[in-house]
Protein backbone atom coordinates (compact mmCIF):
# COMPACT_ATOMS: atom_id res chain seq x y z
CA UNK A 1 0.00 0.00 0.00
CA UNK A 2 0.82 3.94 -0.73
CA UNK A 3 1.27 5.90 2.53
CA UNK A 4 1.13 9.65 2.21
CA UNK A 5 2.05 11.19 5.14
CA UNK A 6 2.76 14.59 3.74
CA UNK A 7 1.23 17.70 5.46
CA UNK A 8 -0.90 19.35 2.47
CA UNK A 9 -0.27 22.35 4.63
CA UNK A 10 2.93 23.94 2.92
CA UNK A 11 3.29 26.77 4.94
CA UNK A 12 1.10 29.56 7.52
CA UNK A 13 1.71 33.61 7.66
CA UNK A 14 0.01 34.48 10.59
CA UNK A 15 -3.62 33.36 9.96
CA UNK A 16 -3.07 32.99 6.33
CA UNK A 17 -2.94 29.32 5.72
CA UNK A 18 -1.18 28.03 2.43
CA UNK A 19 -1.91 24.31 1.12
CA UNK A 20 0.01 22.42 -1.75
CA UNK A 21 -3.00 21.86 -3.55
CA UNK A 22 -2.71 26.02 -4.28
CA UNK A 23 0.61 26.20 -4.97
CA UNK A 24 0.61 23.30 -7.10
CA UNK A 25 -2.83 24.51 -8.82
CA UNK A 26 -1.09 27.55 -10.11
CA UNK A 27 1.98 26.05 -11.70
CA UNK A 28 -0.50 24.14 -13.57
CA UNK A 29 -2.46 27.52 -14.64
CA UNK A 30 1.19 28.52 -15.51
CA UNK A 31 2.55 25.69 -17.89
CA UNK A 32 -0.88 25.97 -19.67
CA UNK A 33 -0.76 29.27 -20.46
CA UNK A 34 3.05 29.04 -21.40
CA UNK A 35 1.95 26.31 -23.71
CA UNK A 36 -1.01 27.81 -24.74
CA UNK A 37 0.57 30.95 -25.92
CA UNK A 38 3.42 28.90 -27.96
CA UNK A 39 0.95 26.88 -29.52
CA UNK A 40 -0.86 29.46 -30.55
CA UNK A 41 1.98 31.33 -32.04
CA UNK A 42 2.84 27.87 -34.00
CA UNK A 43 -0.75 28.28 -35.36
CA UNK A 44 -0.53 31.80 -36.21
CA UNK A 45 -2.25 33.41 -33.77
CA UNK A 46 -0.72 36.34 -31.96
CA UNK A 47 -3.82 38.25 -30.51
CA UNK A 48 -6.36 37.76 -27.74
CA UNK A 49 -4.05 35.21 -26.01
CA UNK A 50 -3.47 36.26 -22.34
CA UNK A 51 -6.72 38.36 -22.47
CA UNK A 52 -9.11 35.22 -23.16
CA UNK A 53 -6.84 33.06 -21.01
CA UNK A 54 -7.83 35.98 -17.92
CA UNK A 55 -11.72 35.08 -18.44
CA UNK A 56 -11.53 31.42 -18.93
CA UNK A 57 -9.74 31.57 -15.74
CA UNK A 58 -12.25 33.29 -13.94
CA UNK A 59 -14.61 31.32 -15.90
CA UNK A 60 -13.37 27.78 -15.05
CA UNK A 61 -13.29 29.11 -11.21
CA UNK A 62 -17.00 29.97 -11.41
CA UNK A 63 -17.62 26.86 -13.30
CA UNK A 64 -15.64 24.69 -10.79
CA UNK A 65 -16.73 26.26 -7.66
CA UNK A 66 -20.54 25.75 -8.76
CA UNK A 67 -20.52 22.90 -9.93
CA UNK A 68 -19.02 21.55 -6.39
CA UNK A 69 -21.57 23.48 -4.56
CA UNK A 70 -24.35 22.03 -6.36
CA UNK A 71 -22.83 18.44 -5.64
CA UNK A 72 -22.68 19.27 -1.91
CA UNK A 73 -25.62 21.39 -1.85
CA UNK A 74 -27.24 20.98 1.36
CA UNK A 75 -23.77 21.79 3.34
CA UNK A 76 -23.58 25.14 1.25
CA UNK A 77 -27.45 25.82 1.96
CA UNK A 78 -26.55 25.58 6.05
CA UNK A 79 -23.24 27.57 5.36
CA UNK A 80 -23.44 30.41 2.91
CA UNK A 81 -20.45 31.81 3.90
CA UNK A 82 -18.57 28.87 2.64
CA UNK A 83 -19.43 29.36 -0.58
CA UNK A 84 -16.93 31.88 -1.15
CA UNK A 85 -13.66 29.97 -1.65
CA UNK A 86 -11.05 27.44 -3.07
CA UNK A 87 -11.46 24.63 -0.57
CA UNK A 88 -13.76 22.57 -3.38
CA UNK A 89 -13.02 22.82 -7.25
CA UNK A 90 -14.93 20.25 -9.35
CA UNK A 91 -13.18 19.32 -12.51
CA UNK A 92 -16.10 19.30 -15.34
CA UNK A 93 -17.49 21.98 -14.06
CA UNK A 94 -14.35 24.20 -15.05
CA UNK A 95 -14.13 22.57 -18.02
CA UNK A 96 -17.68 23.83 -19.36
CA UNK A 97 -17.16 26.97 -17.44
CA UNK A 98 -14.06 27.86 -19.79
CA UNK A 99 -15.72 27.09 -22.68
CA UNK A 100 -19.02 29.45 -21.54
CA UNK A 101 -15.93 31.75 -20.68
CA UNK A 102 -14.77 31.80 -24.14
CA UNK A 103 -17.90 32.08 -26.21
CA UNK A 104 -18.90 34.96 -24.03
CA UNK A 105 -15.26 36.57 -24.74
CA UNK A 106 -16.13 35.51 -28.60
CA UNK A 107 -19.25 37.43 -28.49
CA UNK A 108 -17.80 40.41 -26.44
CA UNK A 109 -14.97 41.36 -28.76
CA UNK A 110 -16.42 40.29 -31.87
CA UNK A 111 -13.57 37.40 -32.10
CA UNK A 112 -13.98 35.12 -35.15
CA UNK A 113 -14.91 31.67 -34.33
CA UNK A 114 -12.70 30.21 -36.26
CA UNK A 115 -9.57 32.15 -34.17
CA UNK A 116 -11.50 31.13 -31.37
CA UNK A 117 -11.49 27.38 -31.92
CA UNK A 118 -7.57 28.09 -33.20
CA UNK A 119 -7.00 29.04 -29.65
CA UNK A 120 -9.07 25.76 -28.43
CA UNK A 121 -6.54 23.47 -30.38
CA UNK A 122 -3.90 25.49 -28.75
CA UNK A 123 -5.27 25.50 -25.05
CA UNK A 124 -6.32 21.57 -25.62
CA UNK A 125 -2.43 20.68 -25.64
CA UNK A 126 -1.79 22.05 -22.24
CA UNK A 127 -5.01 21.39 -20.89
CA UNK A 128 -4.28 17.64 -19.99
CA UNK A 129 -1.09 18.13 -18.84
CA UNK A 130 -2.83 20.67 -16.30
CA UNK A 131 -5.20 18.75 -14.88
CA UNK A 132 -2.75 15.75 -14.49
CA UNK A 133 -0.45 18.19 -12.76
CA UNK A 134 -3.63 19.12 -10.62
CA UNK A 135 -4.38 15.99 -9.45
CA UNK A 136 -0.55 16.15 -7.98
CA UNK A 137 -2.63 18.78 -5.53
CA UNK A 138 -5.07 16.27 -4.81
CA UNK A 139 -3.04 13.41 -4.04
CA UNK A 140 -1.20 15.09 -1.44
CA UNK A 141 -4.46 17.51 -0.28
CA UNK A 142 -6.42 14.24 0.00
CA UNK A 143 -9.51 15.16 -1.30
CA UNK A 144 -10.96 13.59 -4.68
CA UNK A 145 -10.89 9.86 -3.01
CA UNK A 146 -11.61 6.78 -4.07
CA UNK A 147 -13.63 3.61 -2.70
CA UNK A 148 -12.66 1.00 0.41
CA UNK A 149 -10.19 -0.85 -0.81
CA UNK A 150 -8.64 -3.17 1.76
CA UNK A 151 -7.28 -6.06 -0.56
CA UNK A 152 -6.18 -3.61 -3.41
CA UNK A 153 -2.13 -3.62 -3.17
CA UNK A 154 -1.67 -0.45 -4.84
CA UNK A 155 -4.22 1.27 -2.48
CA UNK A 156 -3.80 4.96 -1.13
CA UNK A 157 -3.58 5.27 2.71
CA UNK A 158 -3.78 8.83 4.27
CA UNK A 159 -1.70 9.46 8.02
CA UNK A 160 -1.59 13.24 8.28
CA UNK A 161 -4.33 14.30 10.19
CA UNK A 162 -4.58 17.62 7.91
CA UNK A 163 -5.49 15.39 5.15
CA UNK A 164 -8.89 16.29 4.06
CA UNK A 165 -9.49 12.06 3.51
CA UNK A 166 -10.36 9.58 5.72
CA UNK A 167 -7.09 8.50 8.04
CA UNK A 168 -5.67 4.94 7.53
CA UNK A 169 -7.80 3.84 5.36
CA UNK A 170 -7.24 1.92 2.17
CA UNK A 171 -9.02 3.41 -0.84
CA UNK A 172 -8.53 3.67 -4.40
CA UNK A 173 -5.95 5.83 -5.54
CA UNK A 174 -8.48 7.80 -7.89
CA UNK A 175 -6.45 10.71 -7.84
CA UNK A 176 -3.31 8.97 -9.41
CA UNK A 177 -5.69 7.39 -11.95
CA UNK A 178 -6.91 10.61 -13.05
CA UNK A 179 -3.41 12.20 -12.92
CA UNK A 180 -1.72 9.17 -15.14
CA UNK A 181 -5.16 9.69 -17.71
CA UNK A 182 -4.20 13.16 -17.85
CA UNK A 183 -0.40 12.51 -18.99
CA UNK A 184 -2.01 9.52 -21.60
CA UNK A 185 -4.64 12.28 -23.12
CA UNK A 186 -1.42 14.46 -23.21
CA UNK A 187 0.57 12.16 -25.26
CA UNK A 188 -2.08 11.32 -27.59
CA UNK A 189 -3.21 15.24 -28.18
CA UNK A 190 0.83 16.32 -28.64
CA UNK A 191 1.35 13.85 -31.19
CA UNK A 192 -2.15 15.12 -32.99
CA UNK A 193 -1.08 18.45 -33.13
CA UNK A 194 -0.93 19.99 -36.75
CA UNK A 195 -2.91 16.74 -37.82
CA UNK A 196 -6.32 17.38 -36.78
CA UNK A 197 -8.17 19.96 -39.78
CA UNK A 198 -10.30 21.96 -40.02
CA UNK A 199 -9.43 23.98 -36.82
CA UNK A 200 -11.15 23.48 -33.31
CA UNK A 201 -11.19 19.51 -34.37
CA UNK A 202 -8.34 18.84 -32.10
CA UNK A 203 -10.13 20.97 -29.18
CA UNK A 204 -13.17 18.82 -29.80
CA UNK A 205 -11.34 15.73 -29.68
CA UNK A 206 -9.33 15.83 -26.47
CA UNK A 207 -12.82 16.99 -24.61
CA UNK A 208 -14.59 13.96 -25.81
CA UNK A 209 -10.95 11.74 -24.97
CA UNK A 210 -10.50 13.03 -21.91
CA UNK A 211 -13.95 13.12 -20.56
CA UNK A 212 -14.16 9.08 -21.39
CA UNK A 213 -11.46 8.42 -19.51
CA UNK A 214 -12.94 10.04 -16.50
CA UNK A 215 -16.44 8.85 -16.56
CA UNK A 216 -14.87 5.46 -16.21
CA UNK A 217 -12.86 6.45 -13.63
CA UNK A 218 -15.71 7.89 -11.39
CA UNK A 219 -17.09 4.94 -10.52
CA UNK A 220 -14.28 3.66 -8.11
CA UNK A 221 -14.65 7.35 -6.47
CA UNK A 222 -16.69 7.45 -3.38
CA UNK A 223 -19.13 10.63 -4.76
CA UNK A 224 -22.91 10.30 -4.33
CA UNK A 225 -24.96 9.21 -7.81
CA UNK A 226 -27.85 12.01 -8.57
CA UNK A 227 -29.22 9.99 -11.70
CA UNK A 228 -29.69 6.66 -13.37
CA UNK A 229 -26.84 5.55 -10.64
CA UNK A 230 -24.39 8.32 -12.16
CA UNK A 231 -22.47 10.58 -10.18
CA UNK A 232 -22.91 14.35 -10.74
CA UNK A 233 -19.32 14.28 -13.22
CA UNK A 234 -20.35 11.57 -15.24
CA UNK A 235 -23.88 13.30 -16.30
CA UNK A 236 -21.00 16.27 -17.30
CA UNK A 237 -18.91 13.61 -18.91
CA UNK A 238 -21.66 12.55 -21.21
CA UNK A 239 -22.84 16.00 -21.93
CA UNK A 240 -19.59 17.08 -23.14
CA UNK A 241 -19.12 13.85 -25.23
CA UNK A 242 -22.85 14.33 -26.49
CA UNK A 243 -22.17 18.25 -27.69
CA UNK A 244 -18.90 17.41 -28.92
CA UNK A 245 -18.22 14.31 -30.29
CA UNK A 246 -21.57 14.90 -33.15
CA UNK A 247 -19.44 18.48 -33.56
CA UNK A 248 -16.48 16.68 -34.17
CA UNK A 249 -17.67 14.04 -37.01
CA UNK A 250 -19.58 16.83 -38.80
CA UNK A 251 -16.67 19.13 -38.72
CA UNK A 252 -14.44 16.26 -40.08
CA UNK A 253 -16.57 15.33 -42.74
CA UNK A 254 -17.24 18.78 -44.00
CA UNK A 255 -13.45 19.60 -44.38
CA UNK A 256 -13.06 16.00 -46.16
CA UNK A 257 -15.75 17.02 -48.74
CA UNK A 258 -14.56 20.26 -48.91
CA UNK A 259 -11.26 18.98 -49.90
CA UNK A 260 -12.16 16.68 -52.44
CA UNK A 261 -14.24 19.23 -54.12
CA UNK A 262 -11.38 21.43 -54.58
CA UNK A 263 -9.11 18.73 -55.56
CA UNK A 264 -11.99 17.91 -58.35
CA UNK A 265 -11.85 21.54 -59.02
CA UNK A 266 -8.03 21.51 -59.42
CA UNK A 267 -7.90 18.36 -61.26
CA UNK A 268 -10.83 19.55 -63.89
CA UNK A 269 -8.90 23.17 -64.39
CA UNK A 270 -5.44 21.31 -64.59
CA UNK A 271 -7.21 19.48 -67.34
CA UNK A 272 -8.90 22.52 -69.21
CA UNK A 273 -4.98 24.02 -69.10
CA UNK A 274 -3.65 20.89 -70.98
CA UNK A 275 -6.87 21.10 -73.76
CA UNK A 276 -5.76 25.00 -74.03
Amino acid sequence: MLTISIDPVAFTIGSLTVRWYGIIAGIAVILMLVITAREAKRLGVTRDIYSLFLWCIIGGYIGARLAYIIYDWEHFLANPRDIIGFAGLAQNGMIIGVIAAALIYMRVTRMRFSTLLSIGDAAAVGMPLALAIARIACTINGCCTGTFAPNLPWAIVYTHPNSVAPLNVPMHPTQIYHLLWGLIVFAVVWRLRGKFKPEGCLAFFCFCLFAAGDFGIRFLRTDVPVLWGLRQAQVLDLAIVAVFLPWLIIRLRRFKKQDLVAELANEAEQEQSHED
